[in-house]
C-alpha cells in the first residue's frame, strides 16, 4: 500500500479549516480502512503567510492528531503556487494530492486518483466537468485564458486547477525546475511523464471567501502566459512591422497626391489620429516588453521560492 500525503495550502482559512479537517480526516481514515493506503499517510497544511488565526487552528488540528496531521508556516505570503511547492517539497510520500482549503474540490475523486496511480499514471489531473458554481465571468474568463494559453503554444489541461496527484517522480523531477515564478499549471504537464484525467463538478466553497479577486486572477493570467510562451513579443515584432509597412505605402501616396494633384489638403485628423494610434501602441507594446523584462529580473536574483518560518513536528 502507498503512503499518500495530501497538501492543502492555507491563506486566511480559519472558518474552514474544522470542516475541511474533519471531512479530510475522516475520508483518510476510510481510504486507510478500505486497504487503499498505509495507515502512515498524512494531511499537510501549509500556512502562507496568513494574518488571521490560520496558524493557531493548524497547531490544534495537529496536537490532537500529530500522527495524521503537519503543518508547515511560511515566513510571509509568497503566494498559491509557492505554497503548493513548500507542501510538494517537504512531504516523503509515495503520491501527492493538491487540493484547496475551501474543499471545492470533490475529495471523493481521490479514490478514482489512486486507482489510476496503480494503473501506471505518474499524473492524475482533478478536472471539472462544469462550472455551474463559478459566476458568468468567471467562466467567460477562464474559457479565454485556457483557449489563449493553447493559442500560444502552451500546453495546459483546460478546466483544471490545482487538484491534482503526482507521484515521487514526478516531484523529483519538478525540483528541478528553478524558476521563481513557477507556475505549475503549465510545468508539470511540460515534465512529459505518463498523466490522464478523473472529472469531477466543483462544490460550493463550505466557508470564508474566495482568495482569487479579479487582480490575482489577472496576475496569475499574465504570469502563466510569459512564462510559458514568447509569442506577445513576436506579435509586437509583427505588429511593429505591419505598422510600419502601412505608414510606408501611406507616405508614398501623400507624396503621389501632393505631386501630381491638388487634392492634398492639410488636415487635423491626419496628423492627431496617427499620433494617438501610434503612441498607444508604443506603450502597449512596452509594457508586454516590461513583463518579461521583470520575469528575466526576478529570475536573475535567485531568491527562494519561499521560506519556512516553522514546522509541526511528526509523530
Amino acid at each position: 500500500m502507498l503512503n499518500l500525503a495530501i497538501v492543502v495550502p492555507c491563506f486566511n482559512e480559519e472558518e474552514a479549516l474544522p470542516e475541511t479537517n474533519a471531512q479530510l480526516i475522516t475520508f483518510l481514515n476510510t481510504l486507510i480502512n478500505e486497504r487503499k493506503i498505509s495507515k502512515f499517510s498524512r494531511i499537510y497544511y501549509v500556512d502562507d503567510g496568513s494574518f488571521d488565526n490560520t496558524w493557531k487552528t493548524i497547531k490544534e488540528l495537529t496536537s490532537l492528531n500529530n500522527e495524521q496531521i503537519s503543518g508547515i508556516k511560511l515566513s510571509s505570503n509568497y503566494g498559491h503556487q509557492n505554497a503548493l511547492i513548500a507542501g510538494l517539497f517537504n512531504s516523503n510520500e509515495d503520491i501527492v494530492i493538491t487540493l484547496d482549503a475551501d474543499l471545492q474540490d470533490d475529495i471523493e475523486i481521490i479514490r478514482d486518483m489512486i486507482d489510476k496511480n496503480l494503473e501506471g499514471f505518474d499524473i492524475v489531473y482533478g478536472v471539472r466537468n462544469k462550472r455551474d458554481t463559478d459566476s458568468f465571468f468567471k467562466r467567460v474568463s477562464a474559457h479565454l485564458f485556457y483557449s489563449l494559453m493553447n493559442i500560444l503554444g502552451t500546453k495546459v489541461i483546460k478546466n483544471h486547477a490545482d487538484f491534482r496527484l503526482l507521484n515521487r517522480k514526478c516531484i523529483e523531477h519538478l525540483k528541478r525546475f528553478r524558476e521563481v515564478s513557477l507556475f505549475l499549471r503549465g510545468v508539470i504537464p511540460l515534465i512529459g511523464l505518463k498523466s490522464t484525467n478523473v472529472y469531477y463538478s466543483r462544490k460550493i466553497r463550505n466557508q470564508g471567501e474566495s482568495k482569487y479577486p479579479l487582480k490575482k486572477m489577472l496576475n496569475f493570467a499574465i504570469d502563466g502566459i510569459t512564462s510559458f510562451s514568447i509569442v506577445p513579443l513576436r506579435i509586437v515584432t509583427l505588429t511593429g512591422l505591419i505598422i510600419f509597412l502601412i505608414s510606408f505605402i501611406m507616405s508614398l501616396y501623400v507624396l503621389l497626391l501632393w505631386f501630381f494633384t491638388d487634392k492634398a489638403l492639410p488636415g487635423w485628423s491626419s496628423i492627431v489620429l496617427p499620433m494617438y494610434f501610434l503612441g498607444g501602441i508604443q506603450v502597449l507594446f512596452l509594457g508586454v516588453i516590461g513583463e518579461y523584462l521583470g520575469k528575466i529580473y526576478q529570475e536573475v536574483k535567485d531568491r527562494p521560492r519561499f521560506i519556512i518560518e516553522k514546522m509541526t513536528p511528526k509523530l
